[in-house]
């Protein structure tokens, strides 16, 4: 028999995902039977049944894990007419975020992480590219060079257990600096944070990172001492 059209397939486990988050009232969907063939899917017959969901603010509190957070995906232009793609990190970008950290420079390295590294571990790895999205989130910088996504940039921030902070960080690309990208991470990165209700960010900046220091100044936060030749913005 020739194979089955996989394409509408894979159109039909998304569209039942999509229904799964963005309908809290449905409670249980059979399809059934659904044909697949070599011109497409058919379901001839399905049954739905719904409720009332707790009311709640948070769209997919009916959730065990956010789903990926597609809506904030944007591009724009950079000044040298490159496009410039920021959205959410997935878990498949692991191989670009490794070789976006392997890029940097030992300074930028250093100044990120606070430690001296040449490459993430595998656990570290893990934690930054799958992201849980309802207590964190990564928005990552990527252009397109010799055919292929390449990222340049990421900002992200995690949930303070008391769901109204959060902490942020922010690392470019030597070879992308001065350019912008930085403050447009960190400006979806606010959108993102006011739309999850969050009302502070913060982060710990080393007093010798003047380029970070610049930055956040420039952005409007406030900054004082803090230890270890640290400033808390």
């Amino acid at each position: 028999m020739p194979a089955v059209d996989f394409d509408a397939l894979i159109g039909v486990l998304l569209s039942v995902s999509s229904m799964a988050c963005e309908l809290p009232w449905i409670q249980e969907m059979d399809i059934n039977p659904l044909i697949l063939d070599e011109d497409g899917a058919m379901a001839v017959d399905a049954r739905i049944v719904v409720g009332i969901p707790k009311p709640s603010t948070d769209a997919y509190a009916h959730m065990a894990i956010h789903p990926y957070p597609s809506q904030l995906e944007t591009r724009s232009q950079l000044p040298d007419g490159s496009e410039l793609e920021i959205r959410p990190m997935r878990p498949e970008d692991a191989e670009i975020e490794q070789e976006f950290v392997r890029g940097l420079s030992p300074e930028s390295r250093y100044f990120r992480f606070m430690q001296s590294i040449t490459e993430l571990t595998p656990d570290m790895l893990v934690r930054l590219t799958q992201p849980d999205y309802d207590n964190e989130l990564a928005l990552i910088a990527l252009v397109r060079q010799d055919g292929r996504r390449r990222q340049i940039g990421v900002a992200r921030y995690a949930i303070d257990p008391g769901k109204d902070s959060c902490e942020f960080a922010l690392v470019v690309s030597d070879q992308w600096r001065r350019q912008g990208i930085g403050s447009r991470l960190m400006k979806q990165l606010f959108e993102a944070a006011r739309h999850r209700g969050l009302k502070r960010m913060r982060a710990e900046v080393l007093v010798s990172n003047q380029p970070m220091l610049a930055l956040t100044r420039a952005l409007g936060f406030s900054q004082r001492p803090s230890p270890e030749g640290k400033r808390l913005m």
